[in-house]
C-alpha cells in the first residue's frame, strides 16, 4: 500500500529526449557543413572563373595588339557587357559579374579592359559558370543525401545508447521509489558504469543504508522504552486501586488509563513497524463490523451503510481498530457531525471540522505530531496505527479535506 504516492505527471522517456536531441544535433551539424561547402564551393568557382576570364583578357589583348584579330571567344563592345565594364576609367583589366540566367546562359563572369585611350572599344572575355553551378546542386543534393543517411544511422544507435542510461536510471528510480514506500531493504547495487549515474546509485543506496539504520534505532527505541514502561504502569494501575474513592483518585485513575494507552499504542507501533502483526482473515459482514466500531468508541456518530456494502475477507479486529481509531480522531481534532458511510468496500469518516493540516496531507500523519493547534491535543499515534494496519491488512487509506470544510478519512478495501 502507498498511501501517500505522488501522482506522477505524463512524462516523456529519458531516451527519446536524448534521440531527439542527438537527431537535432545532427542535422543542426549537417545544415551547418552544408551550407559551409556551398558556400565554398560557390566562391571557389566564381574565383576560378575571374582568373580564367581575367588571364584570358590579358592573352585577347596581346594578340589584338599585335595581329589585329580577337581569339575565340574574345569581342569588342558586347551587347551583354556588363554597365561597369562598358567604360572603364583606365586601362587596367577589370572584372565583373552578371547572375542573369537565360536558359543554359549564366550566371556569367566578365573580364574586359578598353584597347586604347579613352573613347576606344572595349575588348571582353566572358566564362558561363552554368556548368560548374549545376555541379554545386549536384553536390547540395550529394550532401543533403550523406546528411539524412547518417541521421538515419545516428539516430537508432542514439536510442539504444539512451535506452542503455535510461535503464540504469530507471533502476535507481525503482531503488528509490521502494525505499521510500518503506522496503528500506531495497538497493541498486553497481549500475554497470563508471559515470555519474554510478555515483547517483551509490548515493542512494548509502542513503538506504543510513535511512535504514535510523529507522532501525527509532524502533528499538520505541519497542524498548514501550516494553521498560509496562510495567511500571500497571503498578501505578495497581496502585490507583488502592486509594481511597474520591476526585484525587478518579483524577489519577484517569491520567494512569491514558498512560498505559500510550504505551499500548507504541508497543503496537513498534509491532507493526518490526512487520510482526499478521492478518487473520475470515468473511464477515462489512456494515456490521464498521457499525460494532463505531459504538464501542462510545462517541456519537452517524453510521449510513450502503445496500451495496456486502461482506468482506478481512481482519475483523484490525478492521475495528482502523475504524476506531478514524472515529477517536475526528471527534477529538474535529467537529461533529461525524459521519461514517460505508459503500462496496469503502468505508469513509468525515467530520465537519477545520480539515488536515497541508503536511499530514502531503507527507501523511507522523508519530507524536497532531498538525496544527486547531485541531486539538493528543499523541500523534491514532492515524499513524490506522495506516499501519490498513497496510497489514492491503487496505489504501487515504486522507483529505471536503470542499466546503472538514476531515475525510477513505479506506479501500482489497476486493
Amino acid at each position: 500500500m502507498a498511501p501517500f504516492e505522488r501522482p506522477r505527471p505524463g512524462r516523456v522517456p529519458l531516451r527519446w529526449k536524448i534521440a531527439a536531441l542527438a537527431a537535432g544535433t545532427a542535422c543542426l551539424v549537417a545544415a551547418a557543413v552544408g551550407v559551409l561547402v556551398h558556400l565554398w564551393t560557390a566562391s571557389d568557382i566564381r574565383s576560378r572563373a575571374e582568373m580564367q576570364a581575367f588571364n584570358t583578357v590579358y592573352t585577347a589583348m596581346d594578340t589584338y595588339r599585335r595581329t589585329g584579330t580577337l581569339i575565340e571567344g574574345a569581342e569588342l563592345d558586347p551587347p551583354g557587357l556588363p554597365a561597369s565594364l562598358r567604360n572603364p576609367d583606365d586601362g587596367d583589366r577589370h572584372v565583373g559579374y552578371d547572375g542573369h540566367l537565360d536558359g543554359n546562359s549564366g550566371p556569367t563572369v566578365w573580364a574586359a579592359q578598353r584597347v586604347g585611350g579613352p573613347g576606344s572599344p572595349v575588348l571582353a572575355y566572358s566564362v558561363n559558370t552554368n556548368a560548374q553551378r549545376y555541379d554545386l546542386r549536384r553536390l547540395d543534393a550529394t550532401m543533403a543525401v550523406a546528411s539524412l543517411l547518417a541521421l538515419a544511422a545516428a539516430t537508432p544507435l542514439a536510442v539504444y545508447g539512451a535506452g542503455l542510461l535510461g535503464r540504469r536510471l530507471s533502476r535507481v528510480s525503482e531503488t528509490a521509489s521502494r525505499i521510500s514506500a518503506g522496503d528500506l531493504d531495497a538497493r541498486t547495487g553497481p549500475t554497470q558504469g563508471r559515470d555519474e549515474v554510478d555515483d547517483i546509485a551509490a548515493t542512494v543506496d548509502l542513503m538506504a543504508d543510513t535511512l535504514g539504520r535510523k529507522l532501525r534505532d527509532e524502533r528499538r527505541f520505541t519497542a524498548d522504552v514501550a516494553h521498560e514502561l509496562r510495567t511500571p504502569v500497571g503498578g501505578l494501575l495497581a496502585a490507583a486501586d488502592l486509594l481511597p474513592p474520591g476526585e484525587t483518585e478518579d483524577l489519577l485513575r484517569a491520567r494512569v488509563r491514558d498512560l498505559r494507552g500510550l504505551v499500548e499504542d507504541l508497543l503496537e507501533i513498534s509491532r507493526l513497524d518490526a512487520g510482526a502483526e499478521l492478518p487473520v482473515r475470515d468473511r464477515v459482514p462489512l456494515g456490521a463490523v464498521v457499525s460494532e466500531a463505531v459504538t464501542r468508541t462510545g462517541l456519537t456518530t452517524e453510521v449510513e451503510v450502503s445496500p451495496s456494502a456486502g461482506s468482506a475477507e478481512t481482519d475483523p479486529r484490525r478492521l475495528e481498530r482502523i475504524v476506531g481509531n478514524l472515529v477517536v480522531n475526528a471527534h477529538r481534532h474535529g467537529q461533529a457531525p461525524v459521519r461514517v458511510t460505508v459503500e462496496g468496500s469503502t468505508v469513509v469518516v468525515r467530520d465537519h471540522g477545520p480539515g488536515f493540516p497541508a503536511d499530514l496531507l502531503r507527507d501523511g500523519p507522523r508519530r507524536f505530531q497532531t498538525g496544527a493547534a486547531e485541531r486539538g491535543s493528543g499523541h500523534g499515534l491514532g492515524l499513524t496505527i490506522a495506516v499501519g494496519q490498513a497496510r497489514v491488512l492491503g487496505a489504501e487509506l487515504r486522507f483529505a479535506n471536503a470542499p466546503d470544510g472538514g476531515a475525510i478519512a477513505t479506506l479501500h478495501l482489497p476486493t
